[in-house]
């Protein structure tokens, strides 16, 4: 190890097919598009030139962290059992789930689908939860219990889960490992305003690229 310090990376998924579609995504369960697969890879030889050896590896329940990860640990050569929480899941985007960000900027407009995308603790509408969307449908997500599984969130309602998370399972961790995530936009944007005690104002404006270790 570099003289004791320990790293965390944080790894916001490659390209998803909804990122491409534009279209809300949250937690449906989509898959990397061929790009995706190629900036996860790059992530992986960026992460593999610093030398850096990952003691724990983290994900989201989703099919896309999970598939990022399993390319950077191929580029990497490195097979550990990696842990899965939900609680690093992308943001519900309720009832905007599925929905086009252009076309929905055509119907209620930009500043609204923004606010929507970028405030604190402003929810969209509940998702019906007869939409194969919602995440009861989706059987990747059969084990979390009920009535933890949101019908919609805000930022602030993702900060807390993610954040409860980080706290309970990987912050101790840190004093002596290095430690790898890979998640969503938004779970990885609550990890940072936690990190860089960013304001409220401050984490609207943050962008996370897909397939880019942050170190």
């Amino acid at each position: 190890k570099n003289n004791n310090m320990s790293f965390l990376i944080l790894v916001r998924h490659g390209q998803s097919i909804w990122n491409l579609e534009k279209r809300f995504t949250g937690w449906v369960d989509v898959d990397l598009t061929d790009q995706g697969k190629q900036e996860a890879e790059k992530a992986g030889l960026l992460i593999k030139k610093r030398e850096i050896n990952i003691d724990f590896y983290y994900s989201s329940l989703q099919l896309r962290a999970n598939k990022t990860l399993e390319i950077i640990q191929t580029v990497l050569e490195d097979n550990k059992n990696f842990s899965k929480a939900w609680e690093l899941n992308e943001r519900h985007y309720g009832a905007l789930t599925g929905l086009n960000k252009t076309e929905m900027g055509k119907k209620i407009g930009e500043k609204k689908v923004h606010e929507f995308r970028r405030s604190w603790n402003i929810k969209p509408g509940a998702l019906n939860k007869e939409s194969p969307y919602h995440p009861i449908n989706i059987k990747t997500y059969k084990d979390i219990p009920k009535e933890m599984i949101p019908d919609t969130e805000s930022l602030k309602d993702t900060y807390e889960r993610a954040i409860k998370y980080f706290q309970k399972e990987i912050q101790n961790k840190l004093k002596e490992n290095n430690i790898l995530i890979s998640a969503h936009g938004n779970s990885i944007r609550a990890l940072c305003k936690k990190l860089f005690d960013l304001d409220n104002n401050q984490i609207s404006s943050l962008e996370i690229p897909t397939g880019n270790p942050l170190l």
